[in-house]
């Protein structure tokens, strides 16, 4: 139930409407448009829903659905019903076109059996009747007329007429050229008059040529004669087409008799074409302002996720210039009532607007836009009180019509009504508006409503805050560039900032001062005070915002972090492992050694003594050996300690490499180094911080070599010839040193050819993080056959 009626047109339904009724293609979807109306079942809006969501699937994934044809042939049908009647080819043919969309469908669905469950409920059960396709196609071809072979005497009155037509042709022509020498014809040539074929006769010449005069010219000049010659012949013409005729009507009379027994199928075929029309038109109206399907829910709730009033994003979308900014929302059983209040023109009435129109769509079976993540409920009664409806004929004032709905609302509205009320209170002296207001919201929250209403009483807002089911919302307003923001912020009243936007647009001072003065010291306390809260939100969000960015940047530290140390101890175990085994080897060979050594002395003869105090140094010398081996070992891995203590400034040694290089800037776990005039980048974990001695003589070489380092480097490469993996490489490298040493641009020479090298040059360019910019040489100088790469 929706009141007032004219509710529909002011939250702009009747426009949604008129819009997917552009998109039809007949008139009986059209017609089906024009029915639509909030549903209050579930499960049937869930099907209607869900049936636009498939179809919109199917126009952007799917091959075309084949409805070339959508013709109104319910009269048609209706009108093969009467006994004795029969239709026209024209007709027969519009059912033929009509049958054939039906069932390429059909076929179409088939195809795609449970794709489309909810669009194959369209048209269960329809079976595919071909002896009706092929009975009409045995008497219409695809023009639309009857064929000359649909019946044994049809075909042989139309070959008869034919050769009567002939003969009397060539009979005319004998005797038109006879009257030709004659001298007795006028300009011209043979003419029809009253669908007989005549010869133009000059008037002083009528006489001699026997026939019947069917017309004469305007000046009297002119007669058109048919000759007597083939004056019967025209006469058998003419009746063998009266008999073609009897004869077709006799036909199109039994293939009507033979159609009449399947007219209930008939129009279970039209009811498919036209629900399908009214499903396309959904969808495509949905695809439109990007409409999505909502989660249903079966209590009384709307949670909007990133909604856009419709009507308001198509005309973004045509201007090009104004995005809609989305509104996220939620009423449910706790927060049953939202009053929005706010500047003017800061967006209030579009926001209850939106809430309702969405919601009508919604239970109209319309996917609306928002995110999937929305979740809406099912009301049965939609009451709106919007705009000015006062009545001369009915003796109704603006805030008459406001109370008489007022009254409606208390004493009909449940916990299943969506209650919408644009400027509560105003029409009147607010002194009794707002308590009346008041009164009325009061009532209207003991009967457990939902809805959106908007206001500037200040005696609401306060009610508002301190009865529950009922939550304060305001629209944001910068109150620094004057300029509304159009985001709904719950939880907090808001201003109306009317000496701000007073100030704004220029209303003089002593105006602004007078008004101050004369509103009540309370009453401007509260605004001002509504205006501080507005701007320490503002700044509470604000730094809300940036302590989340700063809580991310910690936490990819830390994982950062705790990915160095795994790597670090991984490291620090393989090197360990790797030293142990250098270590195992070593003595390994040792021992070999001394056993070599003893058996020698064996063959010598030597003393067991000697032997002994031999073999025991050995095997002291190979301890002090693992042992060594085990300090370096410790000594080369990095920890956590010695990475933290490394800084802009000092000398390190590359572990990979055994560089040296100083320290230019540190970011995060990465140091930039320099090495000479060469720069590059190492994480800290690969690097070993110089002390003393090592440092000076790193920082003494690097000083008589740096002067060189770049004398044999060229911005120039060509890989003219080369195949794409060793150019690729080629260019790596030279892009690598180029950044290192800071050059600005690189020219790469490549030949023109089929172009494949240049392709995958640019390919490689676009991924390359220091590659600002790429470019063609001048036409002159190469063209397309040489590319500048421009470093950052």
């Amino acid at each position: 139930m929706i009141y007032p009626q004219n509710a529909v047109e002011k939250l702009g339904f009747s426009e949604i409407k008129d819009l997917i009724k552009a998109k039809c293609l007949s008139e009986a979807g059209k017609e089906l448009v024009e029915k639509i109306q909030p549903q209050v079942k579930l499960d049937l809006i869930d099907r209607f829903l869900r049936q636009a969501n498939e179809f919109k699937d199917l126009l952007v994934h799917d091959a075309p659905l084949p409805v070339d044809h959508f013709y109104p042939i319910k009269g048609i049908i209706e009108k093969a019903k009467v006994e004795g009647s029969f239709l026209l080819e024209e007709e027969f043919h519009r059912i033929l076109l009509s049958l054939r969309t039906v069932y390429a469908i059909i076929r179409y669905f088939n195809d795609r059996a449970q794709q489309y469950p909810n669009l194959e409920l369209l048209f269960e059960h329809l079976p595919i009747e071909k002896n009706i396709l092929r009975q009409i196609e045995q008497i219409i071809d695809d023009r639309g007329k009857i064929k000359d072979n649909a019946s044994r005497l049809l075909l042989e009155i139309t070959s008869q007429i034919s050769k009567a037509e002939q003969e009397a042709r060539k009979r005319l022509d004998s005797v038109y050229k006879q009257a030709q020498q004659n001298g007795w014809t006028a300009d011209g040539s043979l003419t029809i008059r009253d669908g007989r074929l005549c010869i133009p006769i000059l008037a002083e010449n009528k006489r001699k040529l026997k026939g019947l005069i069917h017309d004469e010219s305007a000046t009297g000049q002119t007669a058109y004669i048919e000759p007597e010659e083939v004056f019967h012949l025209n006469n058998k013409v003419r009746d063998l087409e009266f008999e073609r005729r009897r004869e077709i009507v006799r036909i199109l009379t039994s293939l009507t008799n033979e159609l009449r027994p399947h007219v209930p199928l008939l129009f279970a075929y039209h009811g498919l074409l036209t629900k399908l029309d009214f499903v396309r038109a959904k969808a495509l109206f949905a695809l439109d302002i990007d409409g999505q399907m909502p989660e249903l829910s079966k209590e009384a709730e709307v949670i909007l996720v990133n909604a856009k009033h419709p009507l308001l994003y198509l005309a973004s979308k045509q201007d090009g210039h104004h995005s809609v900014v989305p509104l996220n929302l939620k009423i449910d059983e706790i927060d049953r009532v939202l009053l929005v209040s706010g500047p003017n023109a800061g967006g209030k009435s579009v926001c209850m607007k939106t809430v309702g129109l969405l919601q009508l769509m919604f239970q109209s079976g319309l996917l609306i836009p928002c995110e999937t993540t929305s979740k809406l409920g099912v009301f049965k009664q939609f009451f709106a009180d919007i705009g000015d409806d006062q009545s001369i004929d009915s003796d109704l004032s603006t805030y008459s019509a406001h109370l008489s709905k007022m009254k409606h609302f208390t004493q009909f509205s449940n916990a299943r009504t969506m209650v919408l009320i644009d400027e509560f209170g105003t029409g009147t002296d607010p002194q009794f508006g707002g308590p009346i207001a008041e009164a009325v919201l009061e009532v209207l929250n003991k009967k457990k409503i939902r809805g959106v209403i908007t206001t500037h009483y200040s005696n609401l807002k306060v009610f508002a805050s301190n009865t529950e089911g009922i939550e304060n919302a305001s629209m944001l307003f910068d109150n620094e560039a004057m300029k509304p923001l159009y985001i709904l912020q719950t939880g907090k009243p808001g201003s109306s900032y009317a000496f701000e936007i007073a100030q704004n647009i220029g209303l003089p001072k002593e105006v602004l001062h007078l008004a101050k003065q004369k509103i009540g010291v309370q009453q401007k306390k509260v605004d001002t005070l509504l205006v501080d809260l507005e701007r320490e939100k503002k700044e509470v969000y604000d730094t809300k915002v940036a302590i989340n960015i700063r809580e991310k940047e910690m936490l990819g530290q830390q994982a950062e972090l705790n990915e160095l140390k795994s790597y670090l101890e991984e490291n620090k175990r393989q090197l360990m492992k790797d030293a142990k085994e250098e270590a195992r080897q070593i003595i390994k060979d040792a021992n070999k050694l001394v056993e070599n050594t003893i058996a020698e002395i064996k063959t010598k003869q030597a003393e067991k003594e000697e032997t002994k105090k031999l073999r025991a140094g050995l095997q002291h010398a190979s301890d002090k050996l693992k042992e060594k081996q085990i300090k370096e070992i410790k000594k080369a891995v990095p920890t956590p300690d010695t990475i933290a203590e490394v800084e802009v400034g000092d000398w390190v040694k590359i572990i990979d490499t055994g560089n040296e290089a100083q320290v230019i800037e540190i970011a995060k776990n990465n140091l930039i180094l320099a090495l000479g005039d060469l720069r590059t980048v190492v994480k800290k974990n690969k690097v070993e911080k110089l002390r003393g001695k090592e440092k000076s003589k790193a920082a003494k070489r690097f000083r008589s070599v740096s002067s060189d380092s770049v004398a044999d480097f060229s911005p120039e490469v060509d890989v003219r010839g080369m195949r794409t993996e060793d150019a690729l490489g080629k260019i790596e490298q030279i892009l690598d040193r180029a950044v290192m040493i800071g050059y600005p641009s690189l020219k790469i020479v490549h030949g023109k050819g089929d172009g494949i090298l240049r392709k995958f040059i640019r390919d490689y360019l676009r991924k390359y993080n220091h590659v600002s910019r790429f470019e063609d040489e001048h036409a002159d100088r190469g063209g397309d056959g040489i590319t500048y790469a421009y470093l950052d």
